[in-house]
């Protein structure tokens, strides 16, 4: 269901606009994608968006969400671009987003950044997880440091103690090669269980309310279709237990003082480009 927000509208159908390009790219490259969080709760209980939600997420099995990263720069669709992190491009986020070239959509966490600030949708890999609970902890520290040297941004919200200890080994370790190598090595100490068969996903590359989320596999083994808008999306075919587990009653709208979007923006315009705010908007110190 759309918003009655004539912006935040907007702002939904751009969003599902590149979810369209994105499904697409990934039916026809045999990838697998389902909507997570806001995005499933509401093509099950509104048939559509979440009315105040501004954003749709995706999860892919991370050997998928590799192919993408590898395969997006080859499709046609030049307008929406795929940005990761790497050696040399940090945008203070551990996970893939898609944005659209031709709007714009400014965070507050990266209006210093030269990046593609347009409406986005965010894709987040899932990861084996093990069975055990010291290898999970081990593994869900691993994401941590991972989350910390790739995006490189001291976590404000977390906690004062996370918070110090960010900034300290920030700043222990200042160079772009170091950071770069530390976090190569935490992503792939937190992967290395994939290809095993435990039974088990989990969700490492967000926030501490999420991180290491374990759900059973079997929920997350194929995709099904539900009506979402004027379109269908894909939702995993266990959704229910996955939203269940995060959620509880998914079904119930909470009360009225939640429901609203929660993202930080500087400035919002679902129907131009970015590019005309560089210096007014972001990027005004240079």
């Amino acid at each position: 269901m759309y918003s009655n927000d004539p912006k935040l509208a907007k702002v939904q159908h751009a969003t599902l606009k590149i979810a369209r390009v994105f499904v697409d790219f990934c039916q026809s490259h045999e990838l697998l994608c389902y909507f997570c969080g806001g995005g499933a709760i509401g093509a099950v209980r509104e048939h559509g968006f979440v009315p105040w939600d501004d954003d749709l997420d995706f999860f892919m099995p991370r050997a998928d969400y590799q192919k993408l990263i590898q395969l997006w720069p080859k499709g046609p669709e030049q307008r929406f671009a795929l940005e990761v992190a790497s050696q040399h491009f940090v945008n203070r986020n551990n996970f893939v987003t898609v944005r659209d070239r031709e709007t714009t959509f400014i965070k507050t966490y990266q209006k210093d950044l030269d990046v593609v600030h347009g409406v986005a949708i965010d894709v987040f890999p899932l990861d084996v997880a093990p069975v055990s609970k010291v290898g999970h902890d081990v593994q869900r520290a691993w994401a941590m440091v991972y989350a910390l040297f790739s995006e490189q941004l001291v976590p404000e919200t977390h906690g004062g103690i996370i918070a110090a200890g960010s900034r300290l080994l920030l700043g222990l370790f200042r160079s772009e090669q170091m950071r770069y190598r530390i976090w190569r090595f935490a992503e792939h100490r937190m992967t290395r269980y994939q290809g095993r068969d435990t039974g088990l996903v989990t969700e490492l590359c967000v926030g501490p309310k999420y991180m290491g989320n374990r759900y059973p596999e079997t929920a997350f083994k194929s995709a099904v279709m539900l009506p979402f808008e004027d379109t269908a999306m894909p939702l995993p075919v266990g959704y229910d237990i996955y939203l269940r587990q995060v959620f509880g009653n998914y079904m119930q709208r909470p009360p009225k003082a939640q429901q609203k979007p929660h993202h930080d923006a500087v400035f919002i315009d679902p129907e131009h480009s970015y590019t005309r705010y560089e210096g007014r908007y972001y990027l005004t110190k240079h």
